[in-house]
């Protein structure tokens, strides 16, 4: 009998519509789409694949982009005196970690009361982990993380001295590898009126902790850019209208008789033992040699930079 059926589900009424519980999904299967979307914007459609492949062609072309502002990376400074003395010049750490139940001593005070006020965030944490984070190094319980160095372009130094009505005076490192030669580079550059220090991204010094201690500080406020190729980056100069001056051994001119330095000048500085690079050298607009009456054969790249830039701030004015 009709309504009286024991099968599940049994439809007992021919009422048309919506039922419960559908939550109006015919209605909303009912509602239009939007416009057909063009051809090439459809998925899988010949003539989207065509406007892919022209916009990964076009791609391909578009120069790579300057490379301005490269970082390097993160680095640690290990044990009590060496980050005491790291916190004192104003290298730029960001954090301090210490030991849990470390023994306290006036260096242990001191770093707690430099991070106080330089902002820098504390974490304690047990030896263990701090044994991990510098792979068994001797770091008597504090250990000090430097944020990478962020590289300016070679081409900003001089733009941003032309953009100051001023000639620019940098100074390029050729295969110096020791940060504390870079540091003190960095902080003759400071001292003399330079505008920056550029360095090859390859077989160089960069701003690391070491660096950034010798350059007492002066680092902040003096941009150090990485070039790729330095040689590149030389001739980038000279089309600027900067003069690239080498300082050699066996230069054609005395430091006393170079004219150009109060003009737009790059000073190129070579390393200690091997002095500048056979491209570099080439590049060079002059080469030029500082006088040494006392008999020594050669001066350490922080020591040549800063003769240098002194006379080129005298002659400057």
């Amino acid at each position: 009998m009709a309504g009286n059926s024991q099968r599940r589900n049994r439809r007992t009424s021919n009422k048309k519509g919506a039922q419960v519980g559908s939550g109006g999904k015919r209605r909303r299967s009912l509602e239009g789409k939007g416009p057909t979307p063009p051809a090439s914007a459809r998925k899988g459609h010949v003539k989207n694949r065509i406007a892919n492949a022209k916009s990964k062609q076009a791609d391909s072309r578009r120069p790579a982009p300057r490379r301005g502002g490269a970082k390097g990376t993160a680095e640690l400074v290990v044990g009590r005196n060496p980050v005491v003395e790291a916190l004192r010049e104003g290298v730029p750490a960001t954090t301090l970690y210490v030991q849990q139940f470390i023994d306290n001593d006036e260096r242990v005070r001191e770093a707690l009361r430099l991070a106080n006020e330089l902002g820098l965030n504390l974490l304690e944490a047990p030896r263990a982990e701090l044994d991990r984070m510098t792979n068994g190094l001797n770091h008597q319980g504090l250990v000090a993380q430097i944020p990478p160095y962020e590289y300016a372009h070679p081409e900003d130094l001089s733009a941003a001295a032309f953009d100051d009505g001023e000639d620019p005076l940098i100074v390029a490192l050729d295969g110096v590898t020791d940060p504390r030669n870079l540091g003190a580079v960095v902080r003759s550059v400071s001292a003399f009126g330079g505008h920056g220090v550029v360095v090859p991204e390859r077989r160089a010094a960069g701003m690391t902790a070491g660096a950034w201690k010798t350059s007492a500080g002066t680092a902040a406020r003096t941009p150090v850019a990485r070039a790729t190729n330095l040689t590149r980056a030389l001739e980038s100069y000279q089309k600027a209208g900067l003069t690239v001056v080498g300082l050699a051994a066996d230069g054609d001119v005395e430091l006393q008789d170079l004219e150009v330095l109060d003009g737009p000048v790059v000073i190129v500085v070579g390393s200690e033992g091997k002095g500048l690079s056979r491209l570099v050298g080439e590049t060079c607009d002059l080469r030029v040699r500082i006088p040494m009456p006392g008999g020594a054969e050669s001066l350490n790249a922080g020591v040549a930079a800063g003769v240098v830039l002194w006379e080129a701030a005298r002659r400057r004015g």
